[in-house]
């Protein structure tokens, strides 16, 4: 089990259900904004990730939204065990063209 207090404490065994699980967990942080981000991100790209790109995208789950934020929006210097290629894509990604799909969960 991971150290962190929010990791899923149940982690699934197969690769799509915990798929489904973090774009979940994406959708539902808590602050609107970094969900918005998050969970348009997951949906659009989670299923591109490779293994090690996932478990960066799980790491930046279990950090505090508001830090995540700052960190995709450049107003807070990430720290060096965040940074990565997923990051990286977070902070080019444009989820603002999705507006129309609203602003929660595809159904």
């Amino acid at each position: 089990m991971p150290d962190h207090p929010f990791s899923d404490p149940n982690p699934p065994t197969d690769p799509e259900t915990r798929l489904k699980r973090l774009i979940f967990r994406a959708w539902r942080r808590g602050f609107k904004e970094a969900d918005l981000i998050m969970g348009r991100f997951a949906e659009a790209r989670l299923h591109d990730l490779n293994t090690a790109e996932i478990n960066e995208f799980e790491n930046l789950l279990d950090a505090p939204d508001t830090e995540v934020y700052g960190w995709i929006n450049g107003t807070i210097t990430t720290p060096p065990n965040f940074e990565g290629p997923v990051l990286d894509a977070l902070k080019a990604f444009r989820f603002s063209g999705m507006a129309a799909q609203g602003d929660g969960p595809k159904r």
